[in-house]
């Protein structure tokens, strides 16, 4: 799921709505652990939703892309107007707890 700085969702915002350069690119791969049971999976992807949800409220964000294939490999790039406000994002209490979060259990 991507989501532009509007906060629209979904395929019709398949590329973040970015202003002209300048402005900093956060790129996060992922591999999903290959067996997440029913609620591990679905708690995985609630956390996601809401990462996208929270970084949205950030000051600086300007949008998100996602991808994720079929083995589990994922690419998430987020977009900041400032590197500033890109290393703030990282700072986020609830941000780091699903960082932390995602080394341990998915």
């Amino acid at each position: 799921m991507s989501a532009d700085a509007s906060g629209a969702s979904g395929a019709a915002a398949a590329f973040a709505a970015t202003p002209p350069p300048p402005y900093v690119a956060v790129i996060f791969t992922s591999r999903r652990a290959a067996a997440l049971d029913a609620d591990t999976g679905e708690h995985y992807d609630e956390t996601a939703e809401r990462m996208e949800q929270l970084a949205a409220e950030q000051p600086g964000y300007l949008g998100i892309e996602s991808a994720r294939s079929a083995d589990g490999f994922g690419i998430t790039v987020s977009y900041w107007a400032t590197e500033t406000d890109a290393r703030a994002w990282k700072t986020v209490a609830e941000h780091a707890d699903a960082q932390r979060r995602g080394r341990l259990e998915w």
